[in-house]
């Protein structure tokens, strides 16, 4: 992923404030962190999991409770958003199961193989197709031959549903404390900067870096999740 055309960076102010404008709506991702932990059952105690853009840290935070033998490796381009995660890793009492990277994920090294990914809200940021199946090429390339992938983003509704489900979600940003013009500017930047896809291009795409039979597990309004295998 060229960090040119990357996800938006966070600037300290924003990444300081991120938890708090959502905390109406952590139903919604706690609900998704624990599907994410039937998923990943089957893989071993002592897991080794790679977390991208991992923000705050909150799925990581989540998935170290359910699994206490996993190791992490927390991934994000943005250094304030990480320092974050680590003052919350280190508060929940996980920071020695955890390695952190200020880096994108081609920059990591290419000899360590996890045994799954997460990737929540993270591709949506590559508008460029290209960009995005590359995305998650890396990732791949990353994971051990049957490692397994988390990944999480908006998507459009099908056809004649998508407005009717944008307000929907737009109420929900209502409850959440956003005024008019903060929704109409999240609107607006879903125009500009945000790659809505239907969910079965997001399967196509997945296969075609190596994900294929994806499995749509999740679904919040506009938030799809899908769970892959990597290719053996």
């Amino acid at each position: 992923m060229n960090p040119s055309n990357a996800p938006m960076k966070f600037d300290r102010q924003h990444a300081e404030s991120y938890d708090d404008r959502w905390t109406k709506l952590a139903p919604l991702r706690d609900s998704l962190h624990l599907q994410m932990n039937l998923v990943f059952q089957e893989l071993p105690r002592d897991a080794h999991v790679l977390c991208l853009g991992v923000g705050t840290g909150a799925e990581l935070i989540a998935l170290a409770r359910f699994f206490p033998g996993w190791r992490f490796a927390a991934v994000d381009p943005s250094a304030p958003m990480l320092d974050v995660c680590k003052r919350r890793v280190a508060a929940a009492g996980i920071a020695d199961r955890c390695d952190f990277h200020a880096a994108y994920v081609h920059e990591l090294p290419a000899e360590v193989k996890f045994h799954a990914a997460t990737a929540i809200l993270v591709s949506q940021f590559l508008t460029d197709r290209a960009q995005r199946v590359g995305f998650f090429c890396e990732i791949a390339s990353r994971l051990r031959p049957g490692g397994l992938l988390v990944s999480a983003d908006l998507t459009t509704a099908p056809r004649g549903q998508h407005e009717s489900l944008l307000g929907v979600w737009q109420r929900m940003m209502r409850y959440s404390g956003a005024n008019e013009e903060q929704i109409q500017g999240m609107l607006a930047a879903y125009a500009r900067e945000v790659g809505l896809l239907p969910a079965e291009a997001m399967e196509a795409l997945l296969a075609e870096a190596g994900f294929p039979s994806a499995v749509q597990f999740s679904q919040s309004l506009l938030i799809h999740a899908w769970y892959a295998r990597r290719e053996k």
